[in-house]
Protein backbone atom coordinates (compact mmCIF):
# COMPACT_ATOMS: atom_id res chain seq x y z
CA UNK A 1 0.00 0.00 0.00
CA UNK A 2 1.62 3.21 -1.03
CA UNK A 3 0.80 6.62 0.28
CA UNK A 4 1.29 9.88 -1.56
CA UNK A 5 3.90 12.26 -0.24
CA UNK A 6 2.30 15.01 1.82
CA UNK A 7 2.27 18.24 -0.18
CA UNK A 8 2.97 21.81 0.86
CA UNK A 9 0.03 23.21 2.82
CA UNK A 10 -1.03 19.81 4.16
CA UNK A 11 -0.65 18.73 7.78
CA UNK A 12 2.53 16.72 8.27
CA UNK A 13 1.63 13.22 9.56
CA UNK A 14 2.49 13.09 13.26
CA UNK A 15 4.65 10.28 14.62
CA UNK A 16 6.67 9.16 17.61
CA UNK A 17 9.92 7.27 16.98
CA UNK A 18 12.92 6.29 19.10
CA UNK A 19 16.13 8.20 18.43
CA UNK A 20 19.83 7.74 19.11
CA UNK A 21 20.43 8.08 22.84
CA UNK A 22 17.20 6.20 23.53
CA UNK A 23 14.65 8.99 23.88
CA UNK A 24 11.50 9.13 21.81
CA UNK A 25 10.79 12.02 19.48
CA UNK A 26 7.30 13.13 18.51
CA UNK A 27 6.80 15.51 15.64
CA UNK A 28 3.97 17.26 17.51
CA UNK A 29 6.34 18.04 20.42
CA UNK A 30 8.21 20.43 18.10
CA UNK A 31 5.13 22.54 17.30
CA UNK A 32 6.16 26.19 17.41
CA UNK A 33 9.45 25.51 15.63
CA UNK A 34 10.23 24.47 12.07
CA UNK A 35 11.33 20.87 11.60
CA UNK A 36 13.53 19.51 8.84
CA UNK A 37 12.52 15.88 8.45
CA UNK A 38 14.79 13.99 6.13
CA UNK A 39 14.47 10.36 5.10
CA UNK A 40 17.55 8.47 3.95
CA UNK A 41 18.21 4.88 2.87
CA UNK A 42 20.99 3.66 5.19
CA UNK A 43 23.50 4.60 7.86
CA UNK A 44 27.14 4.75 6.86
CA UNK A 45 26.70 4.60 3.08
CA UNK A 46 28.45 7.35 1.17
CA UNK A 47 25.47 9.50 0.16
CA UNK A 48 23.78 9.16 3.53
CA UNK A 49 26.99 10.00 5.36
CA UNK A 50 27.57 13.12 3.24
CA UNK A 51 23.98 14.21 3.78
CA UNK A 52 24.19 13.79 7.57
CA UNK A 53 27.55 15.59 7.60
CA UNK A 54 26.05 18.43 5.56
CA UNK A 55 23.25 18.92 8.06
CA UNK A 56 25.69 18.57 10.99
CA UNK A 57 28.03 21.17 9.50
CA UNK A 58 25.17 23.66 9.27
CA UNK A 59 23.59 22.73 12.61
CA UNK A 60 24.56 26.04 14.29
CA UNK A 61 22.72 27.93 11.53
CA UNK A 62 19.68 25.63 11.73
CA UNK A 63 19.63 26.21 15.50
CA UNK A 64 19.94 29.97 15.04
CA UNK A 65 16.93 29.79 12.72
CA UNK A 66 15.11 27.84 15.46
CA UNK A 67 14.80 24.65 13.40
CA UNK A 68 15.16 21.03 14.48
CA UNK A 69 16.73 18.51 12.10
CA UNK A 70 15.52 14.90 12.24
CA UNK A 71 16.98 12.13 10.08
CA UNK A 72 14.95 8.95 9.58
CA UNK A 73 15.95 5.51 8.29
CA UNK A 74 15.04 1.91 9.11
CA UNK A 75 18.37 1.37 10.86
CA UNK A 76 18.35 0.31 14.51
CA UNK A 77 19.21 2.70 17.35
CA UNK A 78 22.49 0.79 17.87
CA UNK A 79 23.43 1.38 14.21
CA UNK A 80 22.42 5.03 14.47
CA UNK A 81 24.65 5.48 17.51
CA UNK A 82 27.63 3.90 15.75
CA UNK A 83 26.98 6.11 12.71
CA UNK A 84 26.65 9.22 14.92
CA UNK A 85 29.83 8.48 16.86
CA UNK A 86 31.90 7.55 13.82
CA UNK A 87 31.22 10.89 12.11
CA UNK A 88 30.41 13.16 15.08
CA UNK A 89 26.89 13.78 13.78
CA UNK A 90 24.70 16.43 15.40
CA UNK A 91 21.37 15.50 13.81
CA UNK A 92 18.80 13.43 15.71
CA UNK A 93 18.68 9.99 14.08
CA UNK A 94 15.29 8.31 14.30
CA UNK A 95 14.66 4.60 13.81
CA UNK A 96 11.64 3.75 11.66
CA UNK A 97 12.23 0.01 11.95
CA UNK A 98 8.73 -0.93 10.77
CA UNK A 99 8.86 1.66 7.95
CA UNK A 100 5.48 2.92 9.17
CA UNK A 101 6.45 6.59 9.12
CA UNK A 102 8.27 6.21 5.80
CA UNK A 103 5.06 4.79 4.34
CA UNK A 104 2.95 7.65 5.67
CA UNK A 105 5.35 10.14 4.09
CA UNK A 106 5.27 8.30 0.75
CA UNK A 107 9.00 7.55 0.74
CA UNK A 108 8.76 3.75 1.15
CA UNK A 109 9.11 2.82 -2.51
CA UNK A 110 10.10 0.10 -4.90
CA UNK A 111 13.75 0.47 -5.88
CA UNK A 112 15.94 -1.28 -8.41
CA UNK A 113 19.60 -2.07 -8.02
CA UNK A 114 21.77 -4.55 -9.88
CA UNK A 115 18.65 -5.86 -11.61
CA UNK A 116 16.91 -6.66 -8.31
CA UNK A 117 13.72 -5.00 -7.16
CA UNK A 118 13.22 -4.29 -3.47
CA UNK A 119 11.43 -1.90 -1.15
CA UNK A 120 13.46 0.89 0.37
CA UNK A 121 13.48 4.49 1.50
CA UNK A 122 13.66 7.15 -1.18
CA UNK A 123 15.92 10.02 -0.13
CA UNK A 124 13.51 12.87 0.49
CA UNK A 125 13.27 15.89 2.78
CA UNK A 126 10.24 17.66 4.21
CA UNK A 127 10.32 21.12 5.74
CA UNK A 128 7.53 21.39 8.30
CA UNK A 129 6.58 24.82 9.58
CA UNK A 130 5.90 25.87 13.18
CA UNK A 131 2.19 25.07 12.74
CA UNK A 132 2.94 21.48 11.73
CA UNK A 133 2.17 21.99 8.05
CA UNK A 134 4.40 20.87 5.20
CA UNK A 135 6.11 23.99 3.84
CA UNK A 136 8.37 22.43 1.22
CA UNK A 137 9.19 18.99 -0.16
CA UNK A 138 12.37 17.76 -1.83
CA UNK A 139 11.09 14.46 -3.29
CA UNK A 140 14.36 13.17 -4.77
CA UNK A 141 17.32 14.63 -2.98
CA UNK A 142 20.70 15.19 -4.58
CA UNK A 143 23.06 15.29 -1.62
CA UNK A 144 25.52 17.96 -2.82
CA UNK A 145 24.39 21.36 -1.56
CA UNK A 146 21.18 19.94 -0.08
CA UNK A 147 21.69 21.09 3.52
CA UNK A 148 22.39 24.63 2.29
CA UNK A 149 19.26 24.63 0.16
CA UNK A 150 17.13 23.42 3.08
CA UNK A 151 18.69 26.05 5.35
CA UNK A 152 17.74 28.78 2.85
CA UNK A 153 14.17 27.47 2.84
CA UNK A 154 14.08 27.46 6.68
CA UNK A 155 15.26 31.06 6.73
CA UNK A 156 12.63 32.00 4.16
CA UNK A 157 9.72 30.67 6.28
Amino acid sequence: MSHQMPEPGQDAPDFTLPRDGGEEVSLSAHRGAPVVLYFYPRDDTSGCTKEAQGFTEHMPEFQLAGARVLGVSKDSIAKHEKFRDKYGLAVALLSDAESDVSERYGVWVEKKMYGKTFMGIQRATFLIDAEGKVAKVWPKVKVAGHAEEVLDAVRAL
